[in-house]
């Protein structure tokens, strides 16, 4: 395995139609010596598509076969994936959870840390066109992501009649101020059975896990972007102590803390530099929702 990789990565935001559907578009180049791999993993994030031009690339979770794809997905996660890549080049689709909910099949909770290959996951069965009609031969920036963009424009249909509950859930989840489940059901002001139904089908996870992986990601885009700060400079204000930090951080990352600043990342430092130099946010557990004015507390809680 070589570290010695030059990497391109450009962030590009959705066009204005499409923001609320997707986190980014990305375009990135891998340099590698001929026949030399690297490794790194990737922190739990929403569900998204990987589309190769050329050998693909290799992902898996601690403890499960990896799977090798030319059109590599996941679902929402919730711990690392893991990837061993060669020289090659890739688009990538952040789909945010009304995206999962407009464009994919079926629940997300049912591709809840999935790990797979496009080409045979029902869930992902409507993308299959664009992975087949994105390459044609040459490299063609450019007309790529303009391909990808005319792709989900040519699909959009009327919004699910649950798209403003997944929009006030998702503000709601990325506000630094709501630890509890019970201050996200009196924000969004629906009753929880349904917070936690929709959570469920768009988002992926019980609302609790989700809280706890936005506090988690909070604590850990801040040190990747400045390790000066250590672990305990980095901790969110919802964590009690560290030791409660240093639980999470071993579910979501299969890792002790010290572990994991001890190991090289030569693919996530950099994409997560570029992100939130682009997008605002390191990771795209963090982005806002577009379209949805910052949440306020309901003063009474409205019935579902």
């Amino acid at each position: 395995m070589s570290q010695e990789c030059q990497i391109t990565v450009r962030f590009y935001a959705p066009p204005a139609d499409l923001r609320r559907f997707f986190t980014t578009f990305y375009y990135t180049e891998f340099a590698l010596p001929g026949g030399q791999t690297v490794q790194d993993s990737l922190h739990p994030e929403w569900a998204g598509l990987r589309m190769f031009d050329g050998p693909g690339a290799e992902s898996w979770m601690a403890g499960q076969t990896p799977v090798h794809a030319t059109f590599a997905v996941s679902g929402p996660t919730s711990r690392a994936i893991r990837f061993k890549i060669s020289k090659c080049r890739f688009w990538g689709v952040g789909l945010l959870p009304l995206g999962w909910e407009q464009f994919a099949t079926g629940p997300a909770q049912n591709c809840a840390n999935l790990i797979g290959d496009g080409l045979t996951e029902p869930a992902f069965a409507p993308f299959v066109p664009l992975w087949q009609t994105l390459f044609d031969g040459t490299a063609d920036e450019a007309g790529e992501l303009a391909r990808i963009v005319g792709f989900f424009r040519a699909r959009s249909t009327p919004l699910c009649h649950d798209a403003a509950r997944i929009g006030a859930i998702h503000a709601a989840l990325v506000d630094p101020a709501i630890g509890t489940v019970s201050d996200l059901v009196d924000m969004v002001g629906v009753g929880q059975r349904t917070v936690e139904r929709i959570c469920q089908r768009a988002f992926g996870f019980a609302p609790k896990l989700l809280l706890r992986r936005q506090r988690f990601m909070r604590s850990l885009s801040l040190f990747m972007l400045d390790p000066t700060l250590k672990w305990i400079g980095a901790l969110d204000s919802h964590y009690h102590d560290q030791a409660q930090f240093v639980r999470d951080f071993h579910e979501f990352m299969g890792l002790t803390p010290r572990e994991y600043a001890a190991q090289p990342h030569p693919v996530l430092e950099q994409f997560m530099r570029e992100r939130a130099r682009m997008a605002g946010a390191a990771v795209q557990t963090l982005d806002r929702p577009e379209g949805v004015a910052p949440p306020q507390v309901a003063a009474s809680r409205a019935a579902p």
